[in-house]
């Protein structure tokens, strides 16, 4: 279980107890942000791509959108999602969980200019139906990711805390 996966890895880190579970599902940004009790642009969700022979995650926040000319241009290819079948066994986490903690080996993790207007975010932990709240200091850490601008849909929206 790719639950199982992130907890050892914060275990490691000595901060697997701040991993949340929830007897509901948080598979998607709506239904996180419900479980957590936040707005859903504070959900930083995963979305994972293929590139070739390259595997693509790019952690973005939930109200934000990936603009097919940015990813691109940064990227030099065009946008394809993996596959609701492919994300378990090319990523590590299934759809629903997908987070960039533990991943595959080989996964590069892009975390996305839209989540640097809020103080903490919430990925999710592996699971359906977890997350771990997060500084962006944190996130870059932890995931290993470096920073992109690869989304659209958000930029009109006021800074929040």
């Amino acid at each position: 279980m790719s639950i199982e996966r992130v907890r050892g890895y914060f275990k490691e880190l000595g901060m697997e107890d701040r991993i949340l579970e929830f007897p509901v599902s948080s598979a998607t940004v709506e239904l996180a942000a419900q479980a957590l009790g936040v707005e859903g642009a504070r959900i930083a969700k995963s979305l994972s791509f293929k590139l070739g022979d390259r595997v693509l995650l790019v952690v973005c926040a939930g109200d934000a959108k990936v603009d097919n000319r940015k990813y691109k241009d940064h990227f030099g290819g065009k946008a394809s999602m993996l596959a609701h079948d492919e994300a378990a066994a090319l990523i590590g986490h299934a759809v629903g969980g997908v987070c960039p903690f533990a991943v595959n080996a080989g996964v590069e993790i892009y975390l996305d200019e839209s989540l640097k207007r809020f103080q903490t975010v919430y990925p999710a932990a592996g699971s359906s139906n977890s997350a771990i709240e997060m500084t962006l200091d944190e996130l870059a850490q932890y995931a290993g990711g470096s920073w992109v601008d690869v989304c659209k849909a958000w930029q009109d929206e006021e800074p929040q805390a």
